[in-house]
């Protein structure tokens, strides 16, 4: 179980750093993507956006 919390918090961490470019192919836009602004700067949580990768990765791994 901590396992996967670590792999999704690790993921949120690398999606929000890559979200400028991410989201000119759609990635941080979807229902369930966070995005907040607070002292003047803009946050992102790309929460679904993360989990839809994971499963796209897990199942490519499956498939190897």
């Amino acid at each position: 179980m901590i396992r996967w919390i670590v792999v999704i918090f690790l993921s949120v961490i690398v999606f929000s750093t890559l979200l400028p470019w991410l989201e000119k192919l759609g990635i941080g836009r979807l229902p369930g993507d966070l995005r907040f602004r607070l002292f003047g700067r803009i946050f992102s949580l790309p929460f679904a956006s993360t989990i839809l990768i994971s499963v796209v990765v897990f199942l490519l791994a499956k498939l190897l």
